[in-house]
C-alpha cells in the first residue's frame, strides 16, 4: 500500500487542481471555464477575498497559472515608460515580483485604451507578454527575461490592443497600424521571426486590435485574423492565405472571434459593428457565398462574442446585451444591461459573466429567456475581462486587482 500511494497522491492532486486561465479569453479561447463555486453577489467589501493596488496603468486583463497572477503595466519614468511584467500570489494578492521589460517614450493613444493592453500567456514555465508596437517578450517563471523582440515597429493609432496566441512553436499576433498592416508569427523559443505578411485591404482605415483565433475545419487548422475590412484564415506554419471575407469598411476591429457549428462568429468593427457569421469551409474570397447571417442591431464594437450549444450572446458597448440562435441569427432576446463595455464575457459555474466600464458585474442565466441573476458594483473603472478559477473572479480596475470568492 506505502508503495501505490504516493502516485495516488498524485493522481488526485491532478484531477482536483483549480482550473487555470492561462491567456485572454481562457483556456481554449472563448470565454469558458470549468470553474465551479464562484460568487454571484459583490461590491467593494462584500465577498472581496483581498484587494491590492497596483503600479502604473494597464489594461490587460489577469493570467492565470498554477496560483500566481500574471499582468502587465505601464508605469511613468520621468519623460519615459517604464513597460513591466507584475507577477502576484492568487491566494493573498501579494506582489511576488515586479521586471521591466522595455524603456520607451510613450506614444499616443486612445482615452479607453493603455499602453499595456494585451493580456499575458502563460505557457508550462514560460510567460509571454506583448506591448504592440513597443515590443514582445518571453520571460520564465520567477520573472527572468529569456528574451526580448524589439525590432518589428510600426505606426500605432491609439495605441496597442490585440493580445498574441500560441499556436505549436509560434507567438502570432496582428499589427495592424496606420499604414503597411501584417500579421506577424514569432519563434516562441527565442522571439525570432517565423513568418510575417503583409494584410491586403481596401479598408481606408487600415488600424485594427483584434486577437487571432485559431480553429480546425476538416481537419486543417486555420488561423482566424481580423483586420480592418476583412478577415482572413491564414495556414498558422506559413502564413499563406487559405481564404478571406470583406467587410466593407469595419476599422478598429476588437473582439476576439468565436467558432462552432462551423460558422466562425466575429464583429465588424467602427463605424457601424455588423456581427457576422461566416462558413470556414471556403477558399480565396468568400463574400458573396459564405455569409451566413448577419446582426446589424447590437453588434459589439470592443466585446467578443460568447457561444454556449446552439446560443450565440454578445453585448454591444452601449449596453445591449442579446442571444442569438448561433446556426440563423434568430434573436431570442435582446435586453439592456446597466452601463457601456469594453470587457468579453465570462461563462463559469452554469452562469453568464459581464463587468461594465464603472465597475457594475452583471451575472445572466443561459437561455433563451432573459434572466439576470445579479448587478454588484465595485465602485471603480474597470475595463479589462474577467479571470478566474473555482471559487474565486478577479477583476483589474483602473488602481487595483481583486479577488472576489465565496470563501
Amino acid at each position: 500500500m506505502k508503495f501505490y500511494l504516493p502516485a495516488l497522491l498524485a493522481a488526485t492532486v491532478t484531477l482536483t487542481a483549480a482550473p487555470d486561465w492561462p491567456q485572454f479569453r481562457g483556456p481554449d479561447g472563448d470565454g469558458h471555464s470549468p470553474a465551479k463555486n464562484l460568487p454571484l453577489t459583490w461590491d467593494a467589501t462584500k465577498n472581496v477575498t483581498w484587494k491590492t493596488e497596483l503600479p502604473g496603468k494597464g489594461w490587460s486583463s489577469p493570467a492565470l497559472h498554477k496560483g500566481h497572477l500574471y499582468l502587465t503595466t505601464a508605469v511613468e519614468a520621468g519623460a519615459d515608460l517604464s513597460l513591466r511584467v507584475l507577477s502576484h500570489d492568487a491566494t493573498n494578492g501579494k506582489e511576488l515580483w515586479n521586471t521591466e521589460i522595455i524603456v520607451s517614450p510613450p506614444v499616443k493613444h486612445h482615452a479607453k485604451n493603455s499602453q499595456a493592453s494585451p493580456t499575458p500567456i502563460v505557457d508550462g514555465d514560460r510567460i509571454y507578454v506583448h506591448f504592440g508596437h513597443y515590443g514582445t517578450a518571453c520571460l520564465d517563471l520567477a520573472g527572468k527575461i529569456i528574451w526580448k523582440q524589439t525590432d518589428l515597429k510600426y505606426s500605432p493609432v491609439h495605441g496597442n490592443g490585440g493580445s498574441p496566441i500560441l499556436v505549436g512553436n509560434a507567438l502570432i499576433f496582428s499589427a495592424d497600424g496606420k499604414d503597411d498592416p501584417s500579421i506577424i508569427a514569432l519563434d516562441k523559443a527565442n522571439g525570432k521571426v517565423l513568418w510575417k505578411v503583409k494584410r491586403e485591404t481596401t479598408a481606408k482605415r487600415l488600424f485594427s486590435f483584434s486577437t487571432p483565433t485559431l480553429i480546425t475545419v476538416k481537419g486543417q487548422p486555420q488561423l482566424i485574423t481580423p483586420g480592418s475590412g476583412v478577415v482572413c484564415a491564414l495556414d498558422p506554419k506559413t502564413g499563406a492565405e487559405l481564404w478571406r471575407c470583406r467587410y466593407g469598411e469595419g476599422y478598429s476591429v476588437i473582439p476576439k472571434p468565436v467558432f462552432g457549428h462551423g460558422l466562425l462568429f466575429l464583429s465588424s468593427g467602427y463605424d457601424k459593428p455588423i456581427l457576422y457569421a461566416i462558413r470556414a469551409d471556403g477558399k480565396g474570397d468568400v463574400t458573396d457565398t459564405h455569409i451566413a447571417w448577419k446582426l446589424e442591431k447590437g453588434a459589439p464594437h470592443t466585446p467578443s462574442p460568447l457561444l454556449i450549444g446552439e446560443e450565440l450572446y454578445v453585448v454591444s458597448d452601449g449596453g445591449i446585451a442579446s442571444c442569438l440562435d448561433a446556426k440563423t441569427g434568430t434573436v431570442h432576446w435582446s435586453e439592456r444591461v446597466p452601463g457601456n463595455y469594453s470587457a468579453s464575457p465570462l461563462l463559469a459555474d452554469g452562469k453568464i459573466y459581464l463587468q461594465n466600464e464603472t465597475g457594475t458585474g452583471v451575472v445572466l442565466k443561459p437561455g433563451k429567456t432573459f434572466e439576470k441573476l445579479a448587478e454588484n458594483n465595485l465602485g471603480e473603472k474597470t475595463l479589462a475581462s474577467y479571470a478566474v478559477t473555482d471559487g474565486a473572479l478577479f477583476i483589474r480596475s483602473d488602481k487595483n486587482l481583486y479577488r472576489i470568492g465565496t470563501k
